[in-house]
């Protein structure tokens, strides 16, 4: 009797475990889909006109510090996200020094093409 009730513990935990380890990984993909998502499909923060606020970069501005100032601006719901966006755009390596003016109805993407070298004012070209 004895080894049937060590048993049907033994097995109770093991089952326990299995379901936390499920549930977490179950999670932590979630999470992660739902991060990779956001990247590609992020909107504004607000709509048309929204809030505009300069930001300026130096030399020494690393894309971690633009995410930051513009998560603390809210420009950005997310640093990390828009620090992914950048990593992942067309714009990496392309920031430039000067000021911006970049408003809240901006997606992440066209914030990153004012700052970056590739961005070219309609007013230089005519």
């Amino acid at each position: 009797m004895k080894q049937l009730i060590v048993s049907v513990a033994t097995a109770a935990v093991k089952i326990i475990v299995l379901v936390v380890i499920v549930r977490y990984v179950v999670g932590t993909a979630i999470m992660a889909y739902d991060f990779g998502y956001r990247i590609f499909t992020e909107e504004a923060v607000s709509a048309e006109p929204g809030t505009t606020y300069t930001v300026e970069l130096s030399e020494e501005t690393t894309p971690g510090q633009v995410a930051e100032a513009l998560e603390d601006y809210g420009l950005v719901r997310d640093k990390d996200l828009f620090y992914a966006q950048y990593l992942l755009s067309a714009h990496k390596d392309k920031l430039m020094p000067g000021n911006y003016e970049l408003s809240t109805a901006m997606t992440a993407e066209e914030m990153l093409a004012i700052m970056s070298s590739s961005y070219v004012d309609e007013e230089e070209e005519e």
